[in-house]
């Protein structure tokens, strides 16, 4: 068998194939096997009519004809296979030569995954949250702890966020008090969140002696509120000691507790900007890509991920008309959603596979068995079990392709740029938490990266087809 790829215009090539007459007739044989064991003939066993049987009750050009119809798809994806063209799309398939007898020609036309030039992804900029505790934040954590062991004393000035402040209440509708509403000597603290909010807005500001009036919306019914101000109180915090420390927490001493509190505030905090790191990049990525991914591939991501949601509502006993009515949306607007979140997802595999292609990324047998091990060993499956699946799937070169773009987005963690919020430059090391190498912050790839699943389901790879 012999074939050529020829680019065509708008994403697609047309892949010509010739099939030789020995391999045609090798085809006609299977038909008139399958033929043999299929159809009841008089006076023979399933499977033992002789051909010349066959050929006299079927014909030969019916034969051939359904030769031809199940054999062109084995054809097309040896060819696919052998040239290795990215299909992204069903084919059109024309029988340009051999219908009757002979050699067999078709040309099949089929839309390809785009190969993308990518600009200015060597150095990718991204900012990070800061790795790296302040003195301020450790402070405020530090006056967070005293806060739970602060004593309040009262103060002539007005009232202020924090303040604790002791007021009578009393609050009517159409002249009648409202039941529940009317106290007397109530602490309130300024800012925090109050049951009737409207206190967070009058009383900063107010003095002890003073009167204040409002409205409040109290269940949808409005009702005037008066506010008697008797008292302002602020936290006195305690000094920070070494007995103070002792008391609040399992330290000894301020240092110790000062330390215990960078560490673990450190280890958020390195966390974080590792994320914000991959993500960012993800996302530096994408927005390199100018061009609108082919609409093949944002369908096939939509159907990804809402099976995926499929899969979740049902692994929660959740019906879907149930799960809408409780977020409020049509099928029609979650389709949407999914639509807007699909072209991303797209453009960062496309932009991913065309990074892997400028660095020649080419991984190792051995990289790609311990790809598929990892993989294995995230889903809970044997890795023989997993190999033996992707191998029967005719899923080898999709997995290449993934570890491919796993590689790429390894490669572009780790030559992005990357600042935090005022434009320093950021300490790569600081980015790995303890007990979190350097691999693990991105071998993820961009499954880890953006918190969805892998994109090659977005832009599979069908068995056969290239990278």
């Amino acid at each position: 068998m012999k074939a050529q790829v020829a680019p065509l215009e708008g994403n697609k090539v047309k892949l010509s194939v010739e099939v030789e007459e020995t391999e045609v007739e090798q085809a006609i044989d299977e038909t008139f096997a399958k033929f043999s064991r299929e159809l009841r003939v008089p006076g023979f066993r399933p499977g033992k009519a002789p051909r010349r049987v066959l050929e006299a009750r079927i014909g030969r050009p019916a034969a051939r004809h359904e030769a031809l119809e199940q054999h062109i798809p084995y054809w097309y994806g040896r060819a696919v296979r052998d040239k290795a063209v990215d299909v992204i799309n069903e084919p059109e398939i024309e029988v340009t030569a051999g219908e009757d007898d002979g050699p067999v020609a078709f040309d099949a036309v089929v839309e390809v995954r785009p190969q993308l030039k990518l600009a200015g992804y060597e150095s990718l900029k991204v900012t990070v949250p800061s790795p790296v505790v302040s003195e301020e934040e450790l402070n405020r954590q530090i006056d967070r702890l005293r806060g739970n062991s602060a004593s309040l004393a009262p103060v002539a000035r007005e009232a202020r966020a924090g303040d604790s402040v002791v007021i009578d209440m009393s609050a009517t509708n159409d002249g009648q008090a409202v039941a529940g509403m009317s106290y007397t000597d109530y602490s309130v603290e300024v800012g925090a969140g109050n049951d009737l909010p409207e206190l967070d807005e009058h009383l900063p500001g107010a003095k002890a002696g003073e009167t204040r009036d409002f409205e409040a919306d109290l269940g949808g019914s409005p009702v005037k509120v008066e506010v008697v101000v008797k008292q302002v109180q602020e936290k006195v915090l305690p000094d920070v000691t070494d007995e103070w420390a002792s008391e609040a927490s399992e330290f000894s001493t301020v240092e110790e507790l000062r330390h215990d509190i960078e560490t673990r505030m450190s280890g958020i905090k390195r966390v974080q900007a590792a994320m914000t790191l991959r993500n960012g990049t993800l996302e530096a990525l994408v927005a390199l890509v100018d061009e609108e991914p082919p609409e093949v591939l944002v369908d096939a991501e939509v159907r990804r991920s809402a099976e995926e949601l499929g899969r979740r509502l049902d692994g929660q006993g959740v019906r879907l008309e149930r799960y809408l009515e409780a977020t409020g949306r049509t099928l029609e607007q979650l389709i949407a959603e999914l639509r807007t979140q699909a072209v991303p997802t797209v453009k960062a595999d496309l932009g991913l596979r065309a990074v892997a292609e400028a660095l020649g990324i080419e991984p190792s047998e051995s990289e790609l068995e311990g790809f598929m091990e990892s993989m294995a060993a995230g889903s809970g499956v044997d890795p023989n079990v997993f190999k033996e699946q992707v191998e029967r799937a005719g899923r080898r070169l999709a997995v290449r392709s993934d570890l491919k773009k796993s590689k790429a987005f390894d490669w572009l963690v780790e030559h992005a740029e990357v600042t935090d919020e005022e434009g320093n430059g950021v300490d790569r090391a600081l980015l790995v938490s303890a007990g979190q190498g350097t691999d693990q912050l991105s071998s993820a790839g961009p499954a880890g990266a953006t918190g969805v699943a892998g994109t090659e389901g977005a832009a599979s790879d069908e068995p056969g087809a290239g990278e």
